[in-house]
């Protein structure tokens, strides 16, 4: 999702060098797409709906000469797809594209309208530009007031900002989960978000850190750091083939997608979250109080990894919101003639927004008068277009075919659903909204500590991956979690894998547990913790392998297991999606140490268009 462009130099042409990059970026969805262009001591900015070729037959029919650019495709998470709301995004002389979530958008919002200064788009993007204009209004330079301007900003970006007072250099900056990387030519320089773009034109890369930005000239590139100090730092030569460019780096797809959480988590939650009055927006989606009022059951629909999720967000709904949730298979949702009326709320939940049984059960919901509000990770998709309101995750394209960042990011769209609801209902107060809104707010860095366990997570892989059997164990919400987990493992190791409720371990699981079983527990601190220990005891009596997820102060556990994963914790609720990520990277590591295909397991296909 979103990508960023950048060139400055004598051997090419800017707009064939930006348009060429923002093609090689398709592959990560997008909406809209623009470019700025610096020409004879102008910025000329130009931009269009919908795909690339929108932007290009913009640009045959109005050519930009000029050899100073940035540009940007969009997928939208401040304002919807409009031509407005598409990057770049000027403001006076100054012109930004922008990756990723401003989060006090709403205070900067009010406190630049109270200057006097009209905002012309609903973006975060069109913010920073202000305040850069605003600075340097005031005498600062270009670096100075980008500098300035990200001082101001809380969450995570990258960016690129060009001034028309300042013609001979583009500036960046990068905070958070949002990359940006920088490439040396011979009297040219490149920035872009992802290495593909601008692979066709300089091997030798540097890569921005947290907190640090880059001046780019003809000449040369510049990094200082968050003290203004220059930053020394060799360039690194990449040797990739086309594939490996599109995946980042990482060996495979999937691999990259468990690292894409954290900023896709970010994009899901967007603005969705109402901090200053402790409310949750979802994208124009509403409950007059008659709805609420009369709101009987709640239906959640789905296939494979999502009905997991849905089983998580049944915990999430009924806890929260207090309405009674029913979750479906939804190959067995139409068959079982479920009892629907106009008080019941359907919530399809798919990746593709193209899953058959889950369009089928979607029709089913509508023609018996309930309301339908899918989740959704592909916009204008079958099941988005059919449903009353959509509610999308900004997971972006998923090419490995056993979901990850889908998977979680489904989890925050039913959290943020769940919140919504309770609020609505009066079963949330305003302190409990702000707790569960900060909880919200920490969910992506918390990811992106614990993406970190890789390698640790990878050892514990080597031990085990000659297995032939699995058992995953989790009680309450950690449920789910454990299903998902045999899940991922079966999906792309061909290991066999069972997923079971802790407390039905002695219902019959329990007669498959000896030396040769290695029994995965998850056993954060909860409600249901000395529960789940017990548990555990149970399988070490008869020789079973103890992998235990546990919380990172843990130290019972800890003296019971024969492996274990620390795991921040985060509440109650979110800390289900924190406990997912180890379960993610150890099928990984399995699945890749067996040599399987990872990214194509057999006989399974990323959307399943048929019953």
């Amino acid at each position: 999702m979103c990508g960023i462009v950048g060139y400055i130099g004598r051997g090419e042409r800017a707009v064939d060098v930006l348009v060429d990059g923002l093609r090689r970026l398709e592959y990560r969805g997008y909406d809209s797409a623009g470019v700025a262009i610096f020409d004879d001591g102008a910025i000329t900015v130009r931009r269009a709906l919908g795909k690339l070729r929108n932007l290009e037959a913009t640009l045959r029919d109005k050519p930009l000469p000029g050899s100073v650019g940035i540009g940007h495709t969009r997928w939208a998470t401040h304002g919807k797809p409009a031509v407005r709301n598409a990057h770049p995004h000027r403001s006076g002389k100054v012109v930004i594209v922008h990756n990723g979530i401003i989060e006090n958008y709403r205070a900067l919002r009010a406190e630049i309208e109270r200057a006097g200064r009209t905002i012309e788009s609903e973006t975060d993007t069109e913010l920073i530009s202000h305040l850069v204009d605003l600075r340097i209004s005031e005498g600062a330079d270009l670096l100075t007031a980008v500098r300035d301007a990200c001082a101001r900003l809380e969450g995570s970006y990258a960016l690129a900002a060009l001034s028309e007072g300042h013609p001979d250099h583009i500036v960046a900056a990068k905070n958070g989960g949002s990359p940006m990387i920088l490439g040396i030519g011979e009297k040219q320089n490149f920035l872009a978000s992802d290495i593909p773009a601008i692979l066709p034109y300089t091997r030798q890369m540097l890569f921005l850190e947290d907190g640090e930005f880059a001046v780019l000239s003809e000449d040369g590139i510049q990094i200082i750091d968050s003290d203004n100090r220059p930053v020394e730092r060799e360039p690194k030569p990449i040797q990739w083939d086309p594939v490996s460019a599109e995946k980042g780096g990482y060996d495979r797809f999937m691999q990259k997608e468990i690292f894409e959480q954290p900023r896709a988590i970010v994009d899901t939650i967007g603005t969705r979250v109402n901090e200053n009055e402790d409310d949750i927006d979802l994208d124009g989606i509403e409950f007059s109080a008659e709805q609420i009022e009369n709101l009987s059951r709640i239906y959640l629909v789905a296939c494979g990894t999502a009905s997991y999720a849905c089983m998580v967000g049944k915990y999430l709904i009924e806890q929260l919101a207090g309405v009674p949730v029913e979750v479906d298979l939804a190959s067995e949702f139409r068959y079982r003639n479920p009892i629907l009326d106009e008080r019941c709320i359907v919530v399809p939940v798919s990746q593709s927004g193209e899953t058959a049984d889950t369009l089928a059960a979607l029709r089913q919901g509508k023609d018996s008068g309930a309301r339908v509000l899918s989740i959704c990770n592909v916009r204008d998709a079958t099941i988005a277009r059919e449903s009353d309101d959509v509610l999308y995750t900004h997971a972006g394209p998923e090419i490995g075919v056993a979901s990850t960042k889908a998977f979680t990011t489904q989890i925050v769209a039913l959290y943020l659903l769940a919140l919504k609801i309770g609020i609505a209902r009066g079963r949330i107060g305003r302190d409990e909204a702000r707790e569960r809104i900060a909880e919200l707010m920490r969910l992506p860095r918390t990811v992106e500590r614990t993406v970190q366990l890789d390698e640790s997570v990878r050892a514990i892989a080597q031990k085990y991956f000659h297995s032939t059997d699995f058992l995953f164990l989790g009680r309450g919400i950690m449920y789910p979690i454990a299903l998902e987990g045999a899940l991922k493992l079966k999906e792309i190791s061909y290991i066999h894998a069972e997923g079971y409720a802790a407390g039905e371990m002695k219902h019959g699981p329990i007669a498959l547990i000896d030396e040769d079983m290695p029994v995965l527990v998850i056993a954060n601190q909860s409600s249901v913790y000395e529960k789940v220990v017990s548990n555990i005891e149970q399988v070490r009596s008869r020789d079973g392998k103890v992998i235990a997820i546990v919380s990172e102060n843990d130290s019972e556990v800890a003296e019971k297991a024969n492996d274990v994963i620390r795991i921040p914790d985060l509440g109650e609720y979110l800390t289900s999606i924190i406990a997912t990520i180890p379960l993610q990277l150890l099928a990984y590591h399995i699945a890749v140490l067996k040599g399987t295909d990872v990214d194509q397991p057999r006989n399974l296909a990323k959307s399943v268009t048929v019953e």
